[in-house]
């Protein structure tokens, strides 16, 4: 949820181009405050900044890397990396599977380099990692009929249907390419919820992970202490009727205006913008600029916000309000034809039958411990642990950008994995 911050400047801005404000090509026309002045003030990315995909930053950093390509059978098609080996040349047999979460995509488990990203180090522990991309971020932004620039029907999807369809399709084709039976699995944040959703949903999948470990778990929001969350949980309602009425959108899309600002905002050779950027992620994720590493801040933000769909974000909000762990709310109407009740059914934790590893922090304003605890306790027996950081400031950013993801996170995943 890296840039979440960004959805007050999403609302007053993002859908500047319906308007013929603001159009992705041709930048920001006739606007007095945003013109081309402010375009022309943007910093020139680094070097390093300027490795922009996943694939650059892995060859940059000297490993092996090969794309893939998962069609879903709703036509989504979906990039997937893979790391196949690390320098080390250690083979364990075991293949990994990492999901992002909101707003972000693959590049977070390369992006703080070899021996700090957790997919590098599993690289190196001998495993087969794979590097999953939800529908609508940067490098699942493909269909086989729809065109996501012309057809709104693309964004038409929640989290729901990242766990549902995409996640199912990425595990089907990372095991019949590396021809195992299982995969062990981490998400950060969304990239937990997703899994939740699957192996509640489809429990038949259960069987093909070896073992499951959340970071920053997200499922239940009746605690968040993020203002800029609660804001949106508070505001649901009326963000879901305007957005009913424009139909589903693209949320902090990668290209265009909310790139550029973001790029601006965090750039380190402004001491003050950066200061107001640091605060923006600490407004959502918790306050911890002991862990935050200013000097990557530019490259984390030239792949972030990666895109996502506007029902992504509504879903949370609903979520948040209702205190509950369910399905996408379409209203009463079409509830009754969807759900065959006037509200959606909770989902059935109670079907997971995978091993759960939980790792929190007590400074997340996103997943906070009660409903870290909450969740555990609904999983029941299939949660093994649920493990809090030592370091007290650690936020919900840290498990994957943080200074010393490497000694507090990395190496418990791996424990983890092995014990199955």
């Amino acid at each position: 949820m890296l840039t979440i911050g960004f959805l007050l400047a999403y609302v007053c801005f993002a859908d500047a181009r319906g308007l013929g404000l603001f159009d992705g090509s041709e930048g920001l026309k006739g606007s007095s405050m945003f013109g081309q002045s402010f375009l022309q003030q943007l910093p020139e990315l680094t070097l390093e900044a300027k490795a922009y995909t996943t694939v650059d930053i892995v060859l940059r950093d000297g490993y092996p890397v090969e794309n893939h390509y998962v069609t879903t059978s709703d036509g989504y098609i979906l990039n997937v990396h893979r790391i196949p080996r690390g320098k080390s040349g250690k083979k364990n047999n075991k293949v990994a599977l990492l999901q992002h979460g909101i707003l972000a995509s693959s590049s977070d488990w390369v992006i703080t380099g070899p021996g700090k990203a957790l997919g590098y180090m599993l690289a190196e522990e001998g495993y087969d990692v794979w590097l999953g991309n939800a529908r609508g971020n940067m490098y699942s932004r493909n269909h086989t009929t729809l065109d996501p620039d012309k057809n709104m029907t693309f964004w038409d999807f929640s989290w729901h249907e990242i766990g549902l369809v995409d996640l199912p399709a990425m595990i089907d084709y990372i095991l019949d390419q590396t021809g195992t039976d299982g995969l062990y699995y981490a998400g950060h944040s969304q990239g937990t919820t997703v899994f939740y959703v699957m192996a509640a949903e489809m429990p038949e999948y259960n069987q093909k992970i070896k073992a499951h470990v959340s970071l920053a778990p997200v499922a239940y929001l009746s605690h968040v202490t993020s203002p800029v969350i609660k804001l949106v949980g508070m505001w649901e309602r009326p963000i879901q009727m305007l957005f009913d009425m424009l139909g589903p959108h693209e949320f902090l899309p990668r290209q265009g205006f909310v790139s550029a600002v973001s790029e601006f905002l965090c750039s380190p050779d402004r001491k003050i913008s950066l200061l107001i950027c640091e605060n923006m992620l600490f407004s959502v994720a918790g306050f911890n600029p002991v862990q935050t590493n200013t000097s990557l801040l530019p490259n984390i933000m030239a792949h972030a916000p990666a895109g996502a769909s506007t029902r992504q974000v509504l879903h949370y909000g609903q979520v948040l309000r209702t205190g509950r762990f369910h399905p996408y709310d379409f209203g009463k109407k079409e509830n009754l034809q969807r759900y065959k009740s006037r509200h959606p059914p909770n989902y059935k934790l109670s079907k997971i039958t995978a091993p759960v590893y939980l790792i929190y922090s007590r400074n997340d304003w996103l997943a906070s411990e009660k409903d870290v605890r909450k969740l555990c306790s609904e999983l029941g027996s299939t949660c093994k642990g649920a493990f809090l950081i030592s370091d007290s400031s650690f936020n919900h950013l840290d498990f994957v950008y943080g200074i010393y993801t490497e000694k507090l996170i990395n190496p418990k995943v791996m424990s983890l994995f092995s014990r199955h």
